[in-house]
């Protein structure tokens, strides 16, 4: 397995889904599992390096590790950047998302985003098998990537069930968690802008945004001018925390919010949610309602609808919302025992096994 940077090292989706999904794999005795990203590994796994430098030298570095490749080998690349070339090893890529529209959405110079889309394409042209998410991200590949609709797969993510637990809690706290990068296409500007009209219904409602990325200090003008008088504003940022400090926001939250706008291909930080017993309101983007949808359906509202994601809210705050005993329930049925499983089969298949 091949990363870009460790949990532990670099918050986010990705590396948290390949940090669970690697230690999913080594609890496996059926197969031998090396992975390597930047940052500390976990035990067991290895480590590039640090995570500063150039992105040359480090996509240097990892392309010219072949230590761990034998010839019983598969290899399964997280990003397309980093990790030695598949010659004649069977390559699995996971397609967490396109590099290159992220990179239009955050703002990057026409030229970046073209040669990034090239570095997709060339990593991605020897590929076996693609691993996706979500219907959603299938699409995408088949539709922007080219890729036959028989070499992608979709194996929807686990949660570590033993990382977040619900808590009951005596009284509702008002609290409502958003947890994400904070960039354009999260929607994060919607969501502070329909928080006006929440507490205008829940006055003493407050919202809990976690999180760093490029368009923070945007996104703290905004929340200043809405809430000009900064010792009663309702909305409170707290940058990047530990899990031990994430696990306590859940604990004091009511219920979490994910308004993503595009590009999201199933929402990992949703299930997380409900894994802690709070539910979370998703937008209607990419594969994220299907983190919610068999639980409740309500809880999707129209990507970019501030007015929509306000009511939503404000229902939640009133009462009408799954209980920490559903949310837990629904959250159970992603395992990552059964997303190990049918990882592990597929790599048998390419091996011929």
């Amino acid at each position: 397995m091949t990363g870009s940077e460790w949990f532990t090292a670099a918050h986010g989706g990705l590396n948290r889904y390949f940090t669970d999904l690697y230690q999913a794999l080594a609890r496996d005795n059926g197969i031998t599992v090396n992975a390597r990203a930047f940052g500390d590994p976990p035990v067991g796994a290895g480590s590039w390096g640090p995570t500063g430098g150039s992105t040359l030298a480090r996509a240097r570095t990892a392309f010219l590790d072949r230590n761990a490749l034998t010839q019983d080998t598969v290899i399964d690349r997280h990003f397309c950047l980093y990790g030695p070339a598949a010659i004649r090893s069977p390559l699995v890529v996971h397609f967490h998302g396109p590099w290159a529209a992220e990179s239009q959405m955050a703002g990057e110079h026409s030229r970046a985003v073209r040669a990034k889309f090239l570095v997709e394409r060339l990593r991605y042209a020897r590929a076996d098998r693609f691993v996706v998410l979500s219907d959603h991200f299938k699409s995408l590949l088949v539709g922007d990537y080219g890729i036959r609709s028989e070499k992608v797969q979709v194996i929807p993510p686990g949660v570590d069930l033993d990382r977040f637990t619900p808590a009951d809690q005596a009284e509702d706290s008002g609290i409502v968690l958003c947890v994400r990068r904070l960039e354009k296409r999260m929607g994060i500007d919607v969501l502070i802008r329909a928080w006006q009209g929440v507490v205008t219904r829940h006055p003493d409602a407050r919202l809990v945004i976690v999180g760093t990325g490029t368009a923070e200090a945007e996104l703290r003008r905004l929340a200043a001018t809405l809430c000009r008088d900064e010792r009663q504003s309702s909305i409170h940022f707290t940058g990047t925390v530990s899990d031990e400090e994430l696990t306590d926001l859940y604990t004091r939250a009511d219920l979490t919010v994910v308004p993503s706008l595009a590009l999201e291909g199933f929402g990992l930080i949703a299930l997380e949610s409900l894994a802690a017993g709070r539910p979370p309101i998703v937008s209607d983007c990419g594969g994220l309602p299907d983190s919610v949808r068999d639980l409740d359906s309500s809880l999707i509202v129209p990507p970019g609808d501030a007015e929509a994601l306000a009511a939503r809210l404000v229902a939640a705050l009133d009462g009408a919302r799954p209980d920490a005993k559903q949310c837990r329930a629904h959250a159970e049925t992603f395992s990552w025992a059964v997303a190990a499983r049918r990882h592990r089969d597929l790599y048998m298949e390419l091996l011929g096994r």
